[in-house]
This record gives C-alpha cells, structure tokens and sequence, in this order.
C-alpha cells in the first residue's frame, strides 16, 4: 500500500511527521522552562534539589527529541537541511552549545570535589533554557519572514549574512516568537514540577509554583499577540504551479482561511493552555500540564503546516525568491521516503513504549527525603 502512494503524498505525510516531532519537542521544553523557575521558585538547597532532580528524570528525552527532529528534517528534505545547517551554522552551533551546557549541568552539579559549584552548573542551565529556546524560536520564525541565503544551479547554498542565521534574532517577530516560547516553557515547567513533586509539609513551595505559571504566562501573552497579529497581516511567500515564488499579501491568513482544520488545531491548542493556566492557578490543580502540553503540541503543528502546505515555502529566502525552499522541491526521492514510510510504521511502539517508561517513573511523587538521602543530579 504505501509503495503505491504518490509522492507528493509522501511529501505531505512526511511534513507532517516532521511537524509531530517538531511540535512533541516543544511541549518537552517544559525541562528547559522548569531549570529556568530554579532561582524564582527555590528559596533553599531542598527546594533547588526537588526542582532539579525532577527536570533531571526528563531532560534526555528533550535532547533526543531535538536530535531525532533534525534527523527526520535531514532524511526527509535534505535540502533544507544542508541549506540552513550548512549556511546558518552559527545559530545551529550556539543552540547545540546552549543544550551541551545542559548535559554537563547536569552531569556534574553535584559530582565531589567539584571546583565550579553547584550555582555555575545551575546557570548553564538558566542559559540553555532562555538563550537556546530564544534561538530556536527565532530559527522557527524565519519559516515566515525568511532567510538569508541562495541556491546556485547545484544547491550550493551562499549565506549573504555574516552572521550566518544569529541575525533571524533581530527581526522584532522572529524574536518575539522566541521569547513567546521561552515563557511559554517557563509555563509548561511549572506545571510539571506541580504534577511531580510531593508537596508535603511545602505549601510555600508549591504556592509559588502556582504564581510563577500565571506570571509567566502574562508575560508570554504579548508577545503571542503580536505574532498572531503579524501573521495574519504579514506579507507572505507563495510558489505557484510553475514553480515560481512571489509575494502575496495576507498569505497565511489565507492559509488559515483555506485550511480549516488548521486553524481549528490553533484555536483548540490556544484555548487548552488557557484553562491549563487558569485551573493551575486558581483551581490548585496538578493535571495541567497535560492539557497545556496538548495545547502546546496542537499549536506547534498549526504553526508547521501554515508554513509548508498550501503552495507555501517553509523555508523562504529573502535574498532570492527563487531559491526558497517547499516540501516538494527540498525532498528526498520517492525511493527513500518510502523506505523511511516503512520504517515509520514502527513509531506508534516507540511511542507506547515511552508513554509506560514515563508512567512508571512518575508512579510516585518525587519526595523531599529522596532527594536528601540519594541525589542523583
């Protein structure tokens, strides 16, 4: 059956894939948003202990996640990949750096006779999860306001920035998409912790758990506005039948508009973090993260399909139009997504198997004695 399936379909079903892992990832940035509430929330070692040793039962799965989504954008559109990893390499690089920092962090904060302290490690985490995350949701923007790049007759790719991808930083939306996602953690990270540590004896403690998430999803609302707002009225790339791309006014508005399901998956993903955040703060529940995460997921995929389906570039080039880059023309051959079709069928049991691994470590609430009598990070 799936041999049988067009390639343009495989493009599409491939897309999509990519967009699942893409948005999976950003619900598990609640590690990084959690590592960045430790110097709000903690008020003493037990505290930053809890704070740390929970996140620290989850942080590879963030890691893998982010390195299974490059993978899968390298398999399935090679072009992309060797385009923006191969010209926009210094942005690429300080996000790596920002998530290496995090594994040293964590590795060492507590080894013996360790030299830098425990409040050096602690920062790198702070760092990876404000200046990675900050990078990674400019990196997402340029899907929509483009890049800096040509593609000559080979697909040899010439960055015309010499910042090399560090200046989708400055663009006001881009950036705002960025600092939306780093509170937009900081939300999902409070949550969690809410929902994994045993609170016993610590009402302050969980008290202001309950005030970081609404704080911080205040500050996030801005900067969300804005970029709806920009969307819908922005310029847009569009690639017509021939190939050619232009400029269209209002173009992921009408993405939207043709799109319905798309621009239900927003709204739905939107309103669930919403009440995530109210009955969080207001109802002292702890189940929250799970709707916030859905919430966040469900936007994540609105935001990749607005970018790459309807005759949409998902990674346009400012530099020249021509050069921009679809789901059709950045595939892999139809041979090799096939074969990776194939091997995707085993992904729903690498699911499941993750989804019983994450239930029984959580089985149980992380208490404040396990963290004094065994710290594992």
């Amino acid at each position: 059956m799936i041999a049988n399936l067009e390639y343009a379909t495989l493009q599409q079903i491939w897309w999509i894939l990519c967009s699942v892992v893409g948005s999976l990832f950003l619900f598990l940035t609640f590690v990084q948003g959690g590592n960045t509430l430790l110097w709000q929330v903690a008020k003493n070692d037990v505290e930053s202990s809890l704070v740390i040793n929970s996140l620290g039962r989850k942080w590879e799965l963030t890691f893998t996640t982010l390195v299974l989504f490059g993978g899968a954008l390298f398999a399935a559109f090679p072009k992309f990949y060797a385009t923006s990893f191969g010209g926009a390499y210094w942005v690429w690089m300080l996000i790596l750096f920002t998530f290496i920092l995090q594994a040293v962090s964590y590795e060492y904060r507590k080894k013996p006779d360790n030299f830098l302290g425990a409040k050096v490690y602690e920062s790198f985490l702070l760092i990876n999860g404000t200046v990675g995350i900050l990078l990674i949701g400019a990196a997402v923007g340029t899907f929509f306001t483009g890049s800096n790049f040509t593609l000559n007759l080979y697909n040899q790719v010439t960055w015309t920035n010499p910042l090399r991808g560090l200046e989708a930083a400055f663009s006001l939306f881009n950036l705002s998409l960025g600092l939306f996602l780093v509170f937009n953690a900081r939300v999902l990270g409070g949550m969690y912790l809410l929902n994994n540590i045993d609170f016993s004896a610590m009402d302050d403690f969980q008290g202001r758990l309950r005030k970081a998430v609404l704080i911080n999803f205040l500050c996030a609302l801005p900067f969300l506005l804005y970029v709806l707002v920009s969307l819908l009225m922005m310029k847009g790339f569009s690639v017509d039948a021939a190939g050619v791309v232009s400029m269209v006014a209002n173009k992921y508005l009408l993405n939207l508009l043709a799109m319905p399901l798309v621009l239900g998956l927003l709204l739905v993903g939107l309103v669930l973090v919403i009440v995530a955040v109210l009955i969080t703060a207001f109802k002292g529940s702890t189940k929250g993260i799970w709707l916030a995460g859905l919430g966040t997921v469900l936007v994540g995929l609105s935001v990749f399909f607005l970018a790459g389906f309807n005759n949409t570039p998902f990674y346009p080039s400012k530099a020249d139009l021509q050069s921009s880059l679809t789901i059709v023309n950045a595939s892999s051959s139809r041979y090799t997504l096939t074969a990776m079709t194939y091997v995707a069928l085993g992904i729903p049991f690498v699911l499941a198997y993750i989804a019983y691994v994450w239930s029984k470590m959580d089985a149980k609430k992380l208490a404040a004695h396990e963290v004094m009598d065994h710290e594992a990070y």
